[in-house]
């Protein structure tokens, strides 16, 4: 099998990156690179990056895609993130072209970053990528411990590029007493930040079984309040009685 190229390719967005209260980069001239096997990342013209903010390291690695990376801490008041930007300064020929005019940071070792003035968590949004929510008067049954745990006509079906299909549903279709509010959260670039539920039946309990977006971003109003049980987790999921495959994904 052919592998995917990666696409490395300007964005309209303007992105900004922040560390310790201050703008660490300002681009309107960002490029992404999706990368297969790799989440999206923000590619940044050194012209838009505090480059007297960082300072080169000894750190380097190999891609057998793009060359050799070398690395730059970031230090703001006194405060360092090690090896937080990268770049290739002289990448292989068969690299993407223009690469070695550009620097990426990791994601995570800043603290905020920014498409326009919306902040944006965990990795970039790749525009290729399409998420549907679509209320849906189908039968959705949830089958957990051998019992229907939820049952749902009014169900929002969230069709989202490479994943399965997820079923959000009423709290109310929840057979009552069996989530338990928990102190785990996440946060998707897509849809916002999740709150979780762990789940009791049978005397048995499932850790963040359960999830919801209470304020997810306005591209996903529809799943607002509803809830979505993990498909890979359950025993089934049950729609107009025909049971969905049980799908193999990282949460498996």
């Amino acid at each position: 099998m052919t592998e995917k190229p990666i696409r490395f390719e300007p964005t309209e967005r303007r992105i900004r990156v922040e560390f310790a209260d201050t703008v660490v980069a300002d681009s309107a001239q960002a490029m992404l690179m999706c990368e297969p096997g790799h989440l999206p990342v923000y590619y940044l013209p050194f012209d838009d990056i505090r480059m007297d903010l960082v300072h080169r390291t000894n750190q380097s690695t190999v891609c057998p895609h793009k060359g050799s990376a070398a690395y730059w801490n970031l230090t703001v008041d006194g405060r360092t993130a090690e090896n937080a930007l990268w770049a290739y300064p002289e990448p292989y020929d068969h690299a993407p072209p223009g690469l070695k005019d550009y620097a990426a940071f990791y994601w995570n070792k800043v603290d905020r970053w920014f498409e326009e003035d919306e902040e944006v968590f965990v990795h970039p949004r790749d525009p290729r990528k399409r998420i549907d929510a679509i209320h849906s008067s189908r039968r959705v049954e949830i089958v957990l411990s051998g019992a229907v745990v939820a049952d749902s006509r009014r169900a929002v079906f969230l069709f989202e590029t490479g994943l399965p299909t997820r079923y959000y549903l009423p709290r109310w279709d929840v057979k009552p007493g069996i989530l338990r509010s928990s102190e785990m959260t996440t946060r998707c670039p897509y849809k916002g930040i999740a709150s979780y539920y762990d789940v009791g039946v049978t005397g048995r309990t499932w850790p963040g079984l359960v999830w919801s977006y209470r304020t997810p971003i306005p591209e996903c109003a529809k799943i607002q309040g509803l809830v979505s049980f993990f498909n890979e987790k359950v025993d089934e999921i049950r729609v107009d009685g025909k049971v969905m495959p049980k799908p193999v994904t990282k949460w498996s």
